[in-house]
């Protein structure tokens, strides 16, 4: 028997296992014919998800992005979307596919997020998509995130079954450098931010912390930072006069500790100086990952390089964080001189009273399908993503309901199938019932 005629009865075994009985009670007869849609159009979506993986499509395969926007841009032109390509090459980029779907008094006004891109170049062993059980597939991107694409598709698909469609106002934007933004951010990002400007909420399809009781309300940011520091190169036997200084790799390290002292402990702030080289020589590259230095062990040095990175919860706390350590940077000890320059990379998601209500809709609307409750996730868990372009520009923003998995940006990769059509039905009732007008 071949796989495509064997996926229905899989497709269905997968859902028994995870869908209870109960909850069918609390659904109107709209939200009824969403569920019914779903559980029709699953085989066919799972069909697309692995035609999808099976595409190559690393950040810098830019031919290979393109294929996967032309292989997800007729099933939304099938729903009446309009769609588009956004070239990249402004951004050295494969571009993105924005489809707009914009009716006259439809609301609320939804952005969807999605992306095209995978962090497995052409070179990567890990290339083609595998069933594991009937449940599990194994492939590059399965979960992180043409899965999530997938989920995408067929809740708007549900919608559309059940005539509702037309409520809404959507436009979903699936970037094609996602894992390794094109530079600058401001031209490869303009699109998605234009997009949450128009939007009222906006609800990304990432795989978050892959558990579906989790939702993510909040993402912290992400800021590289390059400390750069000279002393006075002179015998190592003359190190801490008064007219020499403590050298370069002495105040370096005691700049360090006072980012330590002076920053650590606060919520949700993190910061790591992940690469230093220090000598009487000492370079990094532009990109901060590879350096080169030289000196003697009886040589005071003169120049240090650090590259780090900065990890806030919101654009304040960012703000403060730099502040304090230009502060430190700027109190640099006799005899050296100290820099530090920052580089903001995704902005943060902060976790506002509006993005919680959406939550507890989404909550809701899980709880009535029968699926069980939906809790905030630890920001701490989840890393920087495109939803962030939306924070303080749409009402309510909601990441992290794409296709669950495991072994994200590794070979190990995997995407947990019965998701899709769990997270089709929660987003397309969440989706419903934000369409409802007001009691």
């Amino acid at each position: 028997m071949t796989f495509a005629r064997t996926l229905p009865v899989l497709l269905l075994l997968a859902l028994s296992s995870i869908v209870p009985a109960t909850g069918a009670a609390a659904l109107s007869s709209v939200e009824r014919r969403i569920v019914a849609s779903v559980d029709r159009h699953a085989p066919a979506s799972l069909e697309l998800l692995e035609r999808a993986v099976n595409v190559n499509s690393g950040t810098l395969n830019l031919a290979g992005v393109r294929q996967v926007g032309r292989l997800f841009a007729p099933a939304f032109e099938s729903l009446g979307f309009r769609t588009e390509w956004v070239e990249g090459a402004a951004w050295g980029r494969a571009g993105h596919l924005v489809a707009r779907r914009e009716r006259p008094g439809g609301r609320p006004k939804v952005l969807l997020i999605g992306h095209l891109d995978t962090v497995f170049e052409q070179d990567s062993p890990f290339q083609r998509f595998q069933r594991l059980d009937d449940s599990t597939a194994h492939g590059p991107g399965v979960s992180d995130m043409k899965g999530g694409d997938c989920v995408m598709l067929l809740a708007l698909r549900a919608l559309a079954d059940a005539g509702v469609l037309d409520r809404l106002s959507v436009v979903a934007v699936l970037s094609g450098d996602e894992e390794k933004a094109g530079l600058p951010l401001e031209a490869s990002r303009r699109d998605l931010r234009q997009a949450a400007d128009w939007a009222d909420v906006a609800i990304g399809f990432e795989d978050g912390p892959d558990d579906p009781k989790l939702g993510v309300v909040a993402r912290r940011g992400a800021t590289g930072w390059r400390l750069r520091v000279t002393g006075k190169a002179a015998h190592s036997s003359q190190i801490f006069r008064d007219d020499i200084g403590d050298g370069a790799i002495f105040e370096a390290a005691r700049i360090l500790d006072a980012f330590r002292d002076s920053l650590g402990g606060q919520p949700l702030l993190t910061f790591n100086p992940g690469v230093i080289v220090g000598g009487t020589s000492a370079s990094l590259d532009a990109e901060g990952n590879r350096g080169s230095a030289s000196g003697k062990s009886n040589v005071i040095a003169d120049s240090v390089s650090v590259a780090g990175d900065l990890r806030t919860i919101s654009l304040q706390q960012r703000a403060a964080a730099k502040a304090a350590m230009e502060r430190i940077v700027a109190a640099h000890l006799p005899h050296t001189s100290a820099e530090i320059s920052f580089e903001d990379g995704y902005p943060p998601l902060a976790p506002t009273a509006g993005n919680r209500r959406l939550l507890a809709m989404f909550d809701r609307a899980s709880r009535d399908l029968g699926f069980g409750g939906v809790t905030e996730s630890d920001p701490r868990m989840a890393g920087a993503a495109d939803i962030s372009f939306a924070d303080g520009r749409v009402n309510m923003a909601l990441d992290g309901v794409g296709l669950m998995g495991g072994g994200g940006h590794t070979v190990e990769e995997t995407g947990d199938l019965r998701t899709l059509p769990m997270n089709a039905k929660r987003v397309a009732v969440l989706l419903l019932r934000l369409s409802a007008p007001a009691p």
